[in-house]
């Protein structure tokens, strides 16, 4: 889904939220959560889209229709070593989408 299409979709009412990946390295993916799952944004070239900031993902969504937004951070070094014996979840946090200045 290209930003674009992100946001015919958010104003179709058809994204339930929006869910921020954050990966190593202070890179962030933008998904969107539909009813079946979540799908990425891609830019112009068809790429998935990475931000460096949780600002630059504000500025992005700005004027869309206002939608729970998560940041979802996983926890590589349980997933790397393998400790655990539950399943290992991600850490979900609420992220507002309010600009501030």
């Amino acid at each position: 889904m290209n930003l674009h299409q992100l946001g015919e979709a958010a104003r179709e009412g058809r994204i339930q939220g929006f869910e921020v990946v954050s990966l190593e390295g202070g890179v962030y993916l933008l998904q969107a959560r539909l009813a079946w799952g979540t799908q990425p944004v891609l830019d112009e070239q068809g790429n998935v889209l990475r931000l460096r900031s949780t600002t630059q993902v504000r500025e992005l969504l700005q004027g869309l229709p206002h939608l729970p937004c998560e940041l979802v951070q996983h926890c590589v070094h349980d997933e790397m070593c393998g400790t655990r014996e539950d399943p290992i979840e991600p850490l979900r946090l609420s992220l507002s989408l309010e600009q501030r200045w």
